[in-house]
């Protein structure tokens, strides 16, 4: 028999555990439960270095936990739910949907399940933005909760009827977003897409400087240059459009850039 091994990522422990001991009734059901993101983070990345790894993750979409201030997280996972968290730094939010498209990056064998206390289109749609296979009810059934994970492991989707339409709203409305946010990405110099992935990175203008070899005047000129083509008034607001549009951080990894610019 095939066991399917199923982590419940909630911060209501009693929801959580009563949850985990009815699937574990299951004759094919291994489970775990995590009681918060890092929690969650810790279950993942020790299961993957067992060999073990997990097949779908059930988070609670107003799950909320931090990480505290101090070394930053150091598997693949963590580093991914990371680069997730907008504003994320040394105490970084774990939401439901961060660590859904941190899993999705890290681990992206493991199929995510959103459960949710009440049907939010838009969240569903975020949810799904961030690579989860499925949003459910938390007062479904269990069968319905288990036809759900067998669904998602055979790479279905999942959404309540009553979503559908809503959730098609939102996705068409983030396409358009992204499709402007894209436009105006296309708009900037090759120096101007580099200092602007630079940007994404977190990196500072001192930084940039010295990465890119410019001088810290001419990556201001550059900063400027960015926000202006992109229509916003701040690196935050810079930051966001490029996310929609697509534009990772530069690999801190890499060897710098050298050509004049």
């Amino acid at each position: 028999m095939v066991r399917i091994r199923v982590l419940v990522v909630d911060d209501h422990r009693i929801f959580a555990e009563s949850l985990a001991a009815a699937l574990a009734a299951e004759p094919d059901v291994d489970v775990a439960a995590a009681g918060s993101g890092p929690a969650a983070l810790r279950c993942l990345e020790r299961a993957a270095s067992e060999g073990r790894r997990f097949d779908v993750m059930l988070v609670d979409a107003d799950l909320g936990a931090v990480f505290g201030a101090g070394p930053a997280p150091g598997g693949p996972v963590q580093m991914a739910v990371a680069r997730a968290v907008p504003d994320g730094g040394d105490t970084a939010l774990v939401d439901g949907i961060s660590l859904v498209a941190g899993v999705r990056s890290g681990q992206p064998s493991v199929r995510t399940i959103v459960l949710a206390e009440k049907d939010d289109p838009g969240r569903a749609a975020l949810a799904l933005q961030a690579g989860a296979s499925g949003w459910v009810a938390k007062d479904c059934s269990l069968q319905r909760l288990l036809a759900v994970i067998r669904g998602v492991l055979r790479d279905e989707t999942h959404l309540p009827p009553a979503l559908l339409t809503g959730v098609l709203r939102e996705l068409t409305a983030a396409r358009k977003h992204r499709t402007e946010s894209e436009r105006l990405v296309e708009s900037l110099t090759p120096r101007e897409r580099e200092v602007l992935r630079c940007m994404v990175a977190g990196l500072g203008r001192k930084a940039v400087a010295e990465r890119l070899f410019l001088s810290p005047h001419t990556v201001r000129t550059h900063m400027q240059n960015v926000l202006g083509k992109l229509g916003v008034h701040s690196t935050l607001a810079a930051v966001a459009l490029a996310r929609r549009a697509g534009v990772g951080p530069v690999d801190l990894t890499a060897r710098p850039i050298t050509s004049a610019g």
